[in-house]
């Protein structure tokens, strides 16, 4: 909040000898001195904003900036409501895991994906396990396939030491 407060010089803070002065309903005053802006600020009871300070003469406002703070803070705060936090959620296999075991787990993986999350699907190897690493590779594609309906797959199964994984996004309605 206090970085919106410095980027704007408020009344007296506006050192300039001539400033743009724009009214506080938008008509345009004219060039006038820094001074006479202020003094027609204060008899309106507002404040004088300098709103353009790299334009020649700088471009101040008759406003009030308590007001204008709080607007600022607002449009901030919708912006931030509308964004879309996506999480990555993960699945983690072995090789050796029985069918009816991959459907509870692509059922959970459908959910995520529908809640519109993405999803790492892992398969661990343990021991001797990493030798056979295609049948890791198969049953991420098995995964895929079974799941095709509401994901897109956006990194393709890699081996990254003991692990191989596979990242799935959800399809665009």
């Amino acid at each position: 909040m206090e970085l919106i407060s410095k980027q704007n010089f408020v009344n007296e803070e506006i050192r300039e000898k001539e400033i743009r002065l724009i009214g506080d309903d938008g008509e345009q005053l004219g060039i006038v001195s820094s001074k006479e802006g202020i003094e027609m600020a204060e008899s309106k009871h507002l404040d004088l904003v300098m709103i353009a300070p790299q334009a020649k003469p700088p471009v101040c406002k008759i406003m009030d900036y308590g007001k204008y703070l709080y607007e600022i803070q607002k449009r901030e705060k919708e912006a931030r409501k509308k964004q879309k936090v996506i999480s990555i959620k993960e699945i983690r296999l072995s090789p050796g895991i029985e069918e009816h075991d991959i459907d509870v787990k692509c059922k959970n993986a459908g959910k995520f994906l529908r809640e519109g999350d993405k999803v790492k699907v892992t398969v661990r190897f343990r021991g001797r396990e990493a030798d056979y690493s295609h049948f890791g590779e198969e049953l991420l594609r098995k995964i895929a396939d079974k799941l095709q309906e509401v994901s897109v797959i956006e990194k393709e199964p890699k081996l990254e030491g003991r692990n191989m994984s596979m990242t799935l996004t959800p399809k665009k309605a």
